[in-house]
């Protein structure tokens, strides 16, 4: 059985562009497959907005600022000892995604909305499987080396220009 991605929009402020929908459930599908996550799964993703995602970020994680995205896992540190019946899918967790942070980003970093939501959707399903990176270190970097494999098999790599523009660039 396929895994299911639902996606919900729930923000006006930015229109999403064709073709976003199926970039994030393959996102989705590409981190299972590389991560050999043994059974379908169910993930919900919705896109906010920045008052959403701040008003969020606030209630659970007492945080008052917008951010780019929110991981909200079913199971704690990637453990998933339930075993769907009868190869229905396991809801692993949720996903949601300001688009508004994701087109500040994608303008910060010089890259494509598309490469800065599958970054976030990448980033978003390693924190579902129990991946951490909060502390720094070693964790951190393991993270990015994983995100960045991925999306080198989605044929998203980071390019060059993945730093902040400062103006003295030469």
């Amino acid at each position: 059985m396929a895994n299911k991605v639902y996606i919900t929009n729930n923000q006006n402020a930015v229109k999403i562009p064709s073709g976003t929908r199926l970039l994030v459930r393959r996102c989705c599908n590409a981190v299972l497959e590389n991560e050999g996550f043994k059974y379908p799964a169910e993930i919900s993703v919705t896109f906010v907005d920045n008052e959403e995602i701040k008003r969020m970020n606030t209630q659970f994680r007492d945080k008052p600022t917008a951010t780019d995205v929110l991981s909200f896992p079913l199971f704690e540190d990637g453990n998933f000892d339930e075993v769907p019946p009868d190869g229905q899918p396991l809801a692993i967790g949720d996903i949601v995604i300001s688009i508004e942070k994701a087109v500040e980003q994608a303008n910060e970093y010089n890259h494509s909305l598309q490469r800065e939501i599958a970054f976030l959707t990448v980033h978003s399903m390693l924190h579902l499987l129990g991946y951490h990176h909060e502390e720094g270190g070693l964790r951190e970097v393991h993270v990015r080396e994983r995100e960045e494999t991925i999306l080198r098999k989605l044929g998203l790599p980071r390019g060059y220009n993945y730093v902040k523009d400062d103006g003295n660039a030469q």
